[in-house]
């Protein structure tokens, strides 16, 4: 799933990927590969171009330097091929409030030329697979967030598109629509459609990919399966709960003399946490240092690390929603535009 993976086999492929706006660089030759059939997670911290790499690959940016293809057609060259194999949900629902849910998917079809016949029948085999059928024929202005959500991936999905890219899909959700759509896209995915998901929530990618992709200043940092990059950062995760938050960096050097590297202080939470090596000898090891130095504590736990440790360990950063765009209209070929 790296850039020297065959991209004859794979449904998106980006070389040397650049992109500027202004002074700033926002990808600096980002190398994706994504196989056929399978869901590869896009994760990075705030800045690190996932959405610029989205808007390249649905061909709605032009990169500067750099070559991708989706579904074997050139973005550039060959923008309005791709647009027809691929759809789109960004990080705003796009959809037309003052229609309902059943004229927002007829739309959707109308736009691809689509017969009308065939279209009624997708729109309704589509509102029923998304638990919308009761709402159907109601405003989608008078839809929940979740419902929102789930009709704008419905017209997406109009014209069964080979390729699905989902912008952070399940941003502002509540957690029941969130497991929903998860479990739509799940569907997806052993029907044969691929997709790649950018995504703040880790669990998000842990649950859903098949892969996953880190970037940080705009290329790519790790890759691997979730268990793989769990185990690059090797070990178990200590983390203790301070009772006096004044006391964290005392509770972090107490914790550095057990620890394998620099322990993490959340000042917001009172937490400190630090990579550890030797089980539970370990964590008898920290309550001694901890009461040594005076700091007491509300809570200790030994657990494995989670992709939140792996985000942390890579980029230096907590995982955290990248800043989107105030929404625009968008276009709806196959690619669905968002710009």
């Amino acid at each position: 799933m790296t850039a020297s993976a065959n991209s004859a086999n794979s449904a998106i492929s980006a070389k040397g990927l650049v992109k500027h706006y202004g002074d700033v660089k926002a990808l600096d030759g980002l190398d994706l590969e994504v196989p056929e059939g399978t869901v590869v997670g896009l994760l990075g911290p705030n800045g690190a171009g996932k959405t610029t790499a989205v808007r390249i690959l649905t061909t709605l940016l032009r990169p500067d330097s750099g070559s991708a293809t989706v579904a074997g057609f050139d973005v550039v060259r060959q923008a309005d091929a791709v647009r027809r194999v691929i759809g789109l949900t960004g990080q705003y629902a796009a959809v037309d409030e003052y229609l309902t849910g059943h004229e927002n998917l007829t739309m959707v079809g109308r736009l691809y030329h689509l017969p009308a016949g065939w279209v009624a029948d997708r729109a309704q085999e589509l509102l029923e697979r998304f638990n919308l059928a009761d709402a159907a024929d109601r405003p989608v202005r008078t839809y929940s967030g979740g419902m929102r959500r789930r009709v704008d991936l419905a017209a997406s999905l109009v014209a069964h598109p080979r390729i699905l890219f989902l912008d952070e899909p399940t941003t502002g959700l509540d957690p029941r629509s969130r497991l929903d759509l998860w479990a739509v896209i799940g569907d997806l995915v052993r029907e044969g459609t691929t997709v790649l998901l950018t995504t703040q929530y880790l669990e998000e990618a842990d649950r859903l990919a098949n892969d996953i992709v880190v970037i940080d200043h705009g290329r790519v940092i790790a890759h691997g399966t979730s268990d793989v990059l769990k185990d690059q950062v090797g070990g178990d995760r200590l983390e203790i709960v301070v009772r006096d938050r004044s006391r964290l960096n005392e509770a972090a050097a107490a914790l550095s003399a057990v620890s394998d590297a620099s322990p993490f202080v959340d000042a917001d939470t009172g937490h400190v946490s630090a990579p550890v090596s030797g089980g539970s000898t370990v964590l008898v090891e920290a309550v001694r240092a901890l009461d040594s130095a005076g700091v007491e504590i509300d809570d200790v736990v030994l657990r494995r690390p989670t992709l939140d440790d792996v985000f942390l360990a890579l980029t230096g950063h907590v995982a955290e929603e990248e800043p989107a765009p105030a929404p625009a209209s968008r276009g709806r070929g196959r690619g669905r535009k968002e710009s």
